[in-house]
């Protein structure tokens, strides 16, 4: 069966792409569930990896920003 949903791979790859095209790029939980379209416990899934990866980080206005441009 063929299916056009995407893998958590292709989610991240995705994700990292838009943070990495829009620099200063900071969204909330619900944006980022919004902005993706994604359920909560995928967005909380994706959001743990890309952390524990370096690659965002929460802010203490729970925001979520890339790590590597501070905020």
């Amino acid at each position: 069966m063929v299916t056009d949903d995407p893998t958590r791979s292709e989610w991240l790859e995705l994700i990292r792409a838009e943070y990495t095209e829009i620099p200063g790029l900071n969204l909330t939980k619900a944006q980022i569930q919004r902005f993706w379209g994604l359920d909560p416990f995928t967005c909380d899934a994706l959001i743990d990896a890309l952390i524990a990866d370096g690659f965002l980080k929460r802010t203490s206005a729970q925001l979520y920003v890339r790590a590597s441009l501070g905020a």
